[in-house]
């Protein structure tokens, strides 16, 4: 492992999605971490402070947008660039997620090529 590889986490409960997400990080290159659930994913965040976050709003315990707000107030964490990738895909649940805090918010399903430029667009602008 390379000291320059970069890691991903993915905070997502379905785990096809977060199995597929994780597939097309490793193919290029990234280290990827994977959270089926959010509460324990806060915790996770603060220790591994990975380069990027792949975040489902949707969630089983606490809202995606929950676990963004919690980032965008913690000087440590409010750096780190957050995808969110959300079946929500009406224009109020968009602004709400960007306004919470997202770099990018994509609607499911996402592709290979969208998701690899999405992940690339936000680490040039970290």
């Amino acid at each position: 492992m390379t000291t320059l590889q970069k890691t991903v986490m993915i905070i997502e409960d379905e785990p096809e999605a977060a199995e597929l997400f994780g597939e097309m990080m490793r193919v290029n290159g990234f280290r990827v971490m994977k959270m089926f659930s959010s509460a324990p994913a806060i915790p996770m965040i603060i220790q591994e402070k990975p380069d990027v976050i792949i975040l489902d709003i949707m969630m089983p315990d606490i809202s995606g947008l929950e676990v963004l707000r919690y980032m965008r107030r913690e000087p440590d964490l409010v750096s780190i660039p957050v995808i969110v990738i959300s079946a929500k895909s009406m224009p109020s649940d968009i602004k709400t997620g960007l306004e919470a805090g997202a770099s990018l918010y994509l609607t499911k399903p996402v592709g290979f090529l969208e998701l690899k430029q999405a992940v690339e667009q936000v680490l040039q602008k970290a």
